[in-house]
């Protein structure tokens, strides 16, 4: 009776060391080859094979990065290189516009700033002399505006927003004048003027006779 319970014994080891030793073969893996990165090392791994016929082997290399940029672009379309008023009549204001097409990818916001070269219109045979709302200049209060106004928008972003509603400005000196803002990119579409830029002058009856000029600088800023 000891000599069948040894024998028993004896067999249940072999049994468990049969089956530790299949597991053991099934669960082993050997390296059969690499993954590697040309240039970067610490990115390499191993290729492990799991000693199967018919069998599988496994690599992972992590981290390939991939790049790419988008370059900033901005644009400003103007209607045309010239406004002209035309002849003067006292008490009578002349107007024109021009329309501005803005462009860009810039993510934060885009300001369009105009700024008069001279602070109002000015006399070709003397340069003391001005049309514009400011009686100290010549001893004569003109007027002479800036105003813009916003146009349907071309741009397809979420949450974008323009202002470019500018009430009628006199203008008397060469500060800049804000005139369209946004917030976010805008494409650029010429038959859709963003913004509508207009000048006006009037003069009275004692207004000295001659040609009158003026240039605007208009200056575009993005944010990126």
């Amino acid at each position: 009776m000891i000599k069948t319970k040894i024998k028993k014994i004896i067999a249940g080891i072999w049994i468990s060391a049969v089956i530790i030793s299949s597991f053991g073969s099934a669960f082993a893996a050997t390296k059969i080859g690499t993954g590697s990165v040309v240039w970067d090392a610490t990115l390499n791994s191993d290729i492990m094979w799991d000693e199967s016929y018919p069998g599988n082997a496994t690599g992972s290399v992590n981290g390939i990065k991939i790049k790419a940029r988008v370059l900033p672009t901005i644009s400003m379309v103007i209607s045309a290189n010239e406004i002209d008023l035309g002849d003067l009549d006292a008490w009578i204001e002349a107007t024109w516009s021009l329309n501005i097409e803005i462009g860009t990818n810039a993510a934060n916001w885009v300001i369009l700033k105009a700024k008069s070269w001279n602070g109002g219109l000015t006399n070709t045979a003397d340069n003391n002399l001005k049309i514009n709302n400011d009686a100290w200049v010549d001893g004569i209060a003109e007027d002479y505006t800036f105003s813009s106004v916003a146009n349907t928008h071309d741009s397809t972003v979420d949450g974008f927003t323009q202002s470019s509603n500018v009430t009628t400005t006199q203008i008397t000196n060469s500060d800049e004048l804000t005139i369209y803002s946004t917030n976010k990119p805008e494409q650029t579409n010429a038959d859709n003027a963003d913004v509508v830029f207009n000048v006006a002058a009037e003069i009275n009856s004692q207004t000295a006779a001659w040609d009158y000029e003026d240039n605007i600088t208009f200056t575009i800023i993005g944010k990126f």
